[in-house]
């Protein structure tokens, strides 16, 4: 038998995330033999270590004659070296790709079916074309209850999952959409001073400015593995820390790469995401936060409904208990959006600082409260009571410095370069604020990506202000990336509203950065 033509490995890199890229050259002897393409998907073997990739053409000097470049997560996959030989073959077609099309046609998916789809992602079969076609195949209500708990399962099947061998393991969870709503810290830390074991495993944001894992990440270490997850949680009740690290649901942080490059988030994958994620944890009573506004995630009440039956109804298929929430979701909550912002706002709430945001502290009690009754030493109607004087003595913020030491030690929260105040052009009543615009424009700050980049809002709805008083100040390292956050708020921005008292305003006009 003839021996496989070889390549040799030269690192270009090239970070693409977690899609798995080959790059070869156009007039490489094995594209040209196999037939290969550009977006052919191919197996890539190094010793006893094969992957599939993606084929990226290469048309330039970048790659000598010979010579094969990998992406950096395919580098890693393959625990590849400069030099190293490489064969490349056809990959086998990807069969459950037939049960991706069949959804598409709004055909249900087995359990089976929806196992080998999640496996195939899972194993890199999968590009990333491939993933959002599923994820769009599922949007818009097209999985039903027994789809999601089939997807749900199977998310848990393909990775970690822990087990604390205790009756009451809780944890918390909001659906997002809510620019500062950054009350997991300040609940864990009140859950864990009073003695619950709560292993808080978060997601990087999606479409957000920050997600809590981007939070704590300005505090402390969030990328820790099993075994220090463990022992950070048997050593202090709780942890904070970021479940991609960890492989607990590795589908869910596969399918949440692509769902943020599409700015989507259906309720099946929602659903799916949240519980796969506290199954693996090993949580068996959890609280869900449903934000409700015009401008959240969940625009309507009816909206809300649909998601909570469908969080009970697979939480109950998959013998966990869901208790759901739905709180106010009509603007921010907080004063800063942006990791280091946010970071700001939850130690002030913990230091009982009077110049903490009331509604961050009281929103974080109200979920505090509700997380303490599923303990049977608390009676309901008393977890508020309980958690706030947790919080006046000062033992969250004692339990919250003792987790992140444990995590790997406690970082000051550090500030940005520049600020730029953005002004009233009007007086006036504030009578609205577009949570998608207001995070727009702290994600062009560079959040969650610079911890530092975000706004600092100076009102609320309601509150009444005059020509020239600050609405917002942005915060970011990056003088050309504060010119650039100026010109959209100056062109297209229309995240606040001011009601004069002789106009109805005009958004342009109302909020100008001058």
């Amino acid at each position: 038998m003839n021996k496989m033509p070889l390549l040799q490995l030269k690192r270009l890199g090239i970070d693409t995330h977690k899609e798995a890229i080959i790059y070869m050259r156009e007039d490489c002897h094995i594209c040209i033999s196999e037939g290969f393409k550009a977006h052919t998907r191919v197996k890539v073997t190094l010793d006893d270590r094969s992957i599939i990739a993606t084929l990226n053409i290469i048309k330039s000097s970048l790659l000598e004659k010979g010579k094969a470049g990998l992406s950096e997560c395919a580098w890693e996959q393959l625990k590849a070296e400069e030099n190293n030989e490489i064969s490349i073959s056809h990959a086998r077609p990807v069969e459950s790709l037939s049960y991706v099309r069949s959804k598409i046609y709004n055909n249900v998916l087995s359990e089976v079916q929806l196992n080998e789809i999640i496996k195939d992602i899972t194993t890199g079969s999968y590009s990333d074309i491939h993933i959002s076609s599923f994820l769009t195949a599922c949007a818009g209500g097209r999985l039903d209850v027994q789809e999601i708990a089939s997807l749900t399962k199977a998310m848990v099947e393909t990775g970690n999952r822990m087990n604390w061998q205790k009756q009451i393991v809780v944890d918390k969870h909001c659906v997002g959409g809510l620019p500062g709503n950054r009350t997991t810290p300040i609940v864990v830390s009140i859950v864990a001073a009073f003695g619950l074991t709560m292993p808080k495993t978060s997601s990087r944001a999606i479409t957000s400015p920050a997600g809590t894992a981007d939070t704590m990440e300005v505090f402390t270490n969030v990328d820790l593995s099993l075994e220090m997850l463990k022992r950070v949680v048997n050593q202090e009740n709780a942890c904070l820390a970021w479940g991609g690290a960890i492989s607990i649901s590795p589908a869910d942080d596969m399918l949440i790469q692509v769902e943020r490059a599409l700015e989507l988030d259906s309720e099946g994958q929602l659903v799916a995401s949240v519980l796969s994620k506290k199954i693996s944890a090993g949580s068996t009573h959890v609280l869900i936060d449903l934000p409700v506004g015009a401008t959240s995630k969940i625009r309507s009440d009816k909206m809300a409904e649909l998601l909570i039956s469908y969080l009970v109804a697979v939480g109950n298929k998959l013998g966990i208990k869901v208790k759901t929430i739905t709180t106010d979701g009509s603007q921010p909550v907080g004063n800063g959006i942006g990791p280091a912002l946010e970071a700001r706002d939850v130690l002030a709430v913990l230091q009982n600082d009077k110049q903490a945001p009331s509604d961050l502290r009281e929103r974080s009690l109200l979920l505090a409260g509700n997380v303490l009754e599923f303990s049977p030493d608390v009676r309901e109607g008393e977890g508020y009571k309980i958690a706030a004087e947790i919080l006046d003595s000062g033992k969250a913020l004692k339990k919250l410095i003792a987790i992140c030491k444990a995590q790997g030690g406690f970082r000051e929260v550090p500030e940005a370069q520049y600020t730029y105040p953005v002004l009233a052009q009007q007086s006036g009543v504030v009578v609205n604020i577009d949570n998608r615009r207001i995070a727009k424009i702290a994600k062009l700050t560079g959040a969650p990506e610079y911890k530092v980049g975000g706004i600092d809002l100076h009102i609320r709805n309601g509150s009444s202000v005059n020509k020239g008083d600050k609405l917002y100040t942005i915060h970011t390292n990056s003088k050309g990336m504060l010119s650039y956050v100026l010109d959209y708020v100056k062109n297209f921005n229309h995240a606040i509203i001011i009601d004069s008292n002789n106009l109805r305003a005009v958004p342009r006009q109302n909020f100008l950065p001058f």
